[in-house]
């Protein structure tokens, strides 16, 4: 499989950022470059970013059978290396802007997603930027949701039975 690219998100509060890290994987020709603006190509670091990567998107292009056909196995590189079946996730098509030379239907797209534990699907489209930011935007959500943000225990009620 081709290689991969890591993008760090950050989430901005007022006086505080949390990095996340999120992964994107796909074949070679899916648009992954595109997608992300800081790029790093890796092969043999792949289980590495895995671990420590804390989302993934899940990229294949809609023009190209042989990048769809590569998801089912790196999502489950994902949850052998992770050791879980609970990750956060999301499926895109890209390449929708190219209609025209589509070879996989929306619906045949959508259906690995749908097998997946209820995965996030969308199309998108790197060139004419359709759908990038909420791809990045759903897996950040999906991290704080599974994720509990240090410091944010519950404050204890001053009429507390000790």
């Amino acid at each position: 499989m081709a290689p991969a690219a890591l993008r760090w998100g950050r989430k901005q509060r007022p006086g505080r950022s949390t990095r996340r890290g999120l992964v994107i994987l796909g074949s070679g020709g899916t648009g992954k470059s595109t997608l992300t603006i800081q790029t790093e190509q890796f092969t043999a670091m792949r289980d590495l970013y895995m671990k420590s990567g804390q989302g993934f998107a899940l990229v294949h292009s809609i023009t190209a059978q042989s990048t769809f056909n590569d998801l089912q196995d790196l999502r489950e590189q994902i949850l052998h290396v992770k050791d879980t079946d609970d990750v956060a996730a999301i499926l895109a098509g890209n390449k929708c802007d190219v209609e025209d030379e589509r070879f996989i239907g929306k619906e045949r797209g959508q259906n690995p997603a749908r097998q997946w534990n209820n995965c996030a699907f969308l199309e998108s489209s790197a060139k004419s930027k359709i759908n990038i930011n909420e791809i990045f935007y759903d897996l950040v959500w999906q991290i704080n949701r599974k994720t509990p943000v240090p410091g944010k225990a519950l404050k204890k009620s001053a009429s507390q039975l000790l």
